[in-house]
């Protein structure tokens, strides 16, 4: 059990934040153990091919997260300084890691070079996360972003509607507040921390899921990492509904296309599932896409194409409320 001692600066500084680093770490886990993430398996049976086709050498990034999970080396994700970082500014900031922080186990090559050298081990280890990010994660960024969103959203009304007593206590499971005290069942940590000014820092994620993960060992502000709300419902492939609002203003074709998108596709995936001709599909997406509504994600020999933030926005505000 993890015990989290608050006062009341602590609950002042407690904020929300989303990490792209943080998804990636954690998505490794469930690529090394699908059969422990029965609910990302759908993401698993798209993405491990293509990540195999695409040649990216990442097991140095493979070493770093062992399973089973007892821990992760805090400068491999540490915890982002503004509310929605890219994943650009999270790299910079893994890469102008102290050495004296570049802390690691393991006897494997690759890490040995990381301890040895850490400043081009951390360089090489930025490569291969934009390489992993642009092949498992980019194209899926939207629907993943979509959802933290929201949680974050229902979290900031819980909060305005009934304190931090609310709003902690319905965090998770695992986690309740009590007396000024956050107590966090851990499966590997016991502990007692105060937080000591610094606040807590909260991080929904979809690929923690169904465990959660806390970082309170300076420098960095205490985080604890939980599942977002809807976190069932990210890889539902549901029958695509085309709002008629929409199709007014897009045309049905491309409402059609922009619908059919809510996991990243091919030109030929969408030819299949609408029945339009390649270049059909191939002249509506190009027009998406110099909207700014789908967005274009290549890996080697794929081409995958997702709905952007703008499209998410613009087909959930066609639809009529539930």
């Amino acid at each position: 059990m993890l015990k989290l001692g608050f006062g009341l600066a602590d609950l002042a500084c407690t904020r929300f934040a989303f990490s792209p680093l943080w998804e990636v770490i954690a998505s490794v886990r469930v690529l090394k153990s699908p059969g422990e993430h029965p609910l990302h398996r759908p993401w698993v049976t798209a993405v491990r091919p293509r990540l195999d086709a695409s040649g990216l050498d990442w097991d140095m990034l493979a070493d770093l997260v062992p399973v089973p999970t007892r821990t992760i080396p805090a400068f491999v994700c540490p915890p982002p300084v503004t509310t929605s970082p890219d994943l650009e500014v999270e790299l910079a900031t893994l890469r102008s890691t102290p050495p004296g922080q570049v802390e690691v186990e393991g006897d494997s090559p690759r890490l040995a070079a990381l301890r040895e050298d850490p400043e081009t081990g951390l360089e090489t280890l930025a490569e291969v996360i934009r390489g992993y990010w642009a092949v498992t994660l980019a194209p899926y960024w939207p629907r993943i972003r979509t959802l933290l969103e929201s949680d974050v959203l229902y979290r900031a009304r819980q909060l305005a509607e009934g304190g931090a007593d609310r709003l902690l206590n319905d965090l998770d499971p695992a986690v309740r507040w009590e007396d000024d005290t956050l107590s966090v069942a851990h499966r590997h940590v016991s502990a007692v921390r105060e937080l000591g000014g610094r606040g807590l820092l909260l991080v929904p994620s979809v690929f923690v899921w169904p465990r959660l993960f806390s970082v309170t060992a300076p420098p960095w502000q205490p985080t604890l990492r939980y599942s977002p709300r809807g976190i069932a419902t990210l890889w539902e492939r549901r029958p695509a509904d085309v709002p008629e609002a929409l199709a007014a203003v897009l045309g049905r074709s491309r409402a059609l296309l922009l619908a059919e998108l809510d996991t990243p596709a091919s030109t030929t995936d969408l030819s299949g599932r609408t029945g339009m001709s390649m270049g059909g599909v191939s002249q509506h997406l190009t027009a998406l896409r110099d909207a700014g509504l789908v967005g274009a994600h290549r890996s080697g020999r794929y081409v995958l194409y997702a709905r952007s933030q703008t499209g998410e926005a613009l087909l959930a505000a066609a639809r009529p409320p539930a």
